[in-house]
């Protein structure tokens, strides 16, 4: 059984290498925030401004500031411009965040 899932996760790794693309920084889109732009949000409570890299579920490692796309934040944020808010619901409530700066990762 153990041998089944190693398999199944190299088959999904493989199809993920095969699937990889090569993307240029300079071509990247930073008027929305999407996959693999950094996001500088400032949370309209209390003032904070937090930096966070927007990354594929797998890479998602919240000490290191990247945030998952399929996250609820990261979904939040998804499509937004500078300027905009982030309505959020979290499990505590709803956070209203800013947008305030958008660049590549």
């Amino acid at each position: 059984e153990a041998q089944g899932l190693l398999e199944a996760r190299i088959a999904k790794l493989e199809n993920d290498v095969a699937n990889a693309r090569i993307l240029d920084h300079e071509d990247m889109d930073t008027s929305t925030v999407h996959l693999l732009t950094k996001v500088t949000i400032k949370n309209t409570a209390n003032g904070m401004e937090m930096t966070y890299a927007i990354v594929a579920e797998t890479e998602a490692d919240l000490s290191a500031k990247k945030i998952s796309v399929t996250s609820p934040i990261g979904k939040g944020l998804l499509g937004k411009a500078v300027g905009d808010i982030a309505n959020i619901e979290v499990p505590n409530g709803i956070i209203h965040f800013e947008i305030i700066k958008i660049t590549t990762f």
